[in-house]
């Protein structure tokens, strides 16, 4: 397997009498147990907890699995409810009020589908391995692939960032603030929830933020939808209104963009990795990710049901930005209805850009072999922090540029998005049925059906889009 650094080894299994006497298994090198650091140590206090309820025979069976499922979920809800962050919310804006309701409602929920049988292999990876994905490529392909994994994601996540700042701008401009107060503000925010040095602060918090991606629900209810209508496009799955038309096919890829993209993989796998998570923990990991999925599908169609009404009164949105799309449901939802949204843009964009920049973190530290965990200090792991927020510093200075080729870079995105996902699929296809890596929880016959299903799904979606992009007049 290559040599483990000593920022992602696993602590050594079984009950632990006392975090700061814990042992820590050799990282491989021949020379004993390596002394503790604090990373090992915060960890080792999160295993404890986890023993604890494990083992607390005094409370009931049921209490005990939620208390479990409390401690271990974290990771799954986070990769999803981030990657709902602006970009994702405004192309569900933009077939809402191009479509309406029908044939994209259910489309979006099987994209969720097959983000889950992504995501689920991840977080098996990372809780069987205890490494990063960036760190399992380098050192089961060779160098090569793990430098090319790693600059192509923080490229990627790069200019990510940059449309995830973008979004803050045109949510907080509805309410009249500066773009220099809209980045500045979120780039403090992202500093304050990083600098806490202990992972479990930070993934509630930003759990917490995550949970205000729900405000698209009061939204969608303020715009009265037709539940009826609602109903009967997730039993007829209706036809694709217009057919295969170029139009319709690049929104059909922008909604598959916004579930899966290969950020998520390295950010689920980097978490779960830093959260100490175990191969007995594979199940709630899979919880984790199950609602996480459910949540972020949920709140998806929401954004789609609150800018159905553009839709109903042929309101045209095809250039429209965020504030533009919370003004133009003002009369429709009111002025609590239309702030909401654009605060949801607002969230959708502060989660994103504090989970993407994590993730360039830890694909970073993985390959370079330095620490990367939110659990060291920032003089220990200086270059992951140092990663982490000098990419969302660069990025959001971009957007104060002035007339800097934001659209450009929006389009790039898109891109870069679509050339790395089926490698990047590819890739984990191999690591999961490795059985030197996985042991005896690789990919059973199904797992691999779906997920091969999903590969050449999105290599498909890629070829459409690139195709529409290059030639936007032939499926006219």
């Amino acid at each position: 397997m290559g040599r483990m650094n000593q920022s992602s080894k696993p602590p050594k299994s079984g009950i632990i009498s006392s975090p700061t006497s814990i042992e820590i298994a050799s990282a491989g090198t021949g020379t004993g147990a390596d002394p503790l650091t604090a990373e090992d140590i915060s960890r080792a206090r999160d295993r404890l907890a986890v023993a604890k309820a494990r083992g607390g025979v005094q409370s009931r069976k049921s209490w005990r699995w939620m208390r479990l499922l409390w401690l271990l979920a974290g990771p799954g809800v986070l990769v999803f409810l981030g990657e709902n962050d602006a970009p994702s919310m405004l192309s569900y804006a933009a077939t809402g009020s191009q479509f309406g309701i029908g044939f994209f409602l259910p489309f979006i929920l099987l994209t969720f589908l097959a983000a889950w049988v992504v995501q689920e292999m991840t977080v098996r990876l990372g809780s069987v391995t205890h490494r990063g994905h960036a760190e399992l490529i380098f050192d089961r392909f060779g160098p090569f692939w793990g430098f090319f994994s790693m600059a192509d994601l923080m490229l990627g996540n790069f200019l990510t960032l940059v449309t995830e700042f973008i979004g803050i701008r045109a949510g907080l401009s509805y309410f009249g603030i500066p773009a220099l107060v809209a980045v500045g503000g979120a780039i403090t925010l992202i500093l304050a929830v990083t600098m806490t040095r202990r992972y479990w602060t930070w993934e509630r918090i930003l759990l917490g933020l995550a949970m205000f991606n729900g405000l698209f629900i009061p939204v969608a209810l303020m715009s009265h939808p037709s539940w009826h209508a609602v109903g009967h496009a997730f039993i007829t799955f209706g036809p694709l209104p217009g057919g295969l038309r170029s139009q319709n096919i690049l929104l059909m890829m922008a909604d598959i963009g916004a579930t899966v993209t290969p950020w998520m993989l390295f950010f689920q796998q980097g978490a779960t990795s830093d959260k100490g998570m175990q191969p007995r923990d594979v199940g709630f990991g899979r919880w984790d990710t199950s609602i996480g999925t459910l949540l972020a599908a949920l709140f998806g169609i929401a954004v789609v049901l609150a800018t159905v009404p553009l839709y109903t009164h042929g309101i045209s949105t095809e250039n429209y930005q965020g504030a533009q799309f919370a003004q133009a449901l003002q009369p429709y939802v009111g002025k609590l209805g239309s702030s909401l949204f654009a605060l949801g843009l607002v969230e959708a964009g502060l989660v994103a850009a504090i989970s993407i920049s994590t993730s360039s973190g830890y694909a970073f530290g993985e390959v370079m072999h330095h620490a990367h965990s939110l659990n060291r200090s920032i003089k220990d792991a200086w270059p992951f922090y140092l990663t982490l927020l000098g990419s969302a510093i660069a990025a959001g200075a971009i957007v104060l540029i002035p007339h800097a080729p934001l659209e450009f870079i929006v389009l790039i995105v898109n891109v870069i998005a679509v050339l790395a996902m089926p490698p990047a699929l590819l890739f984990l296809l191999l690591l999961v049925n490795d059985r030197e890596v996985m042991g005896d929880r690789v990919n059973g016959l199904w797992l691999n059906i779906a997920g091969i299903a999903v590969t050449v799904l999105l290599i498909i979606a890629g070829l459409g889009y690139g195709v529409t992009t290059l030639f936007p007049r032939l499926l006219s």
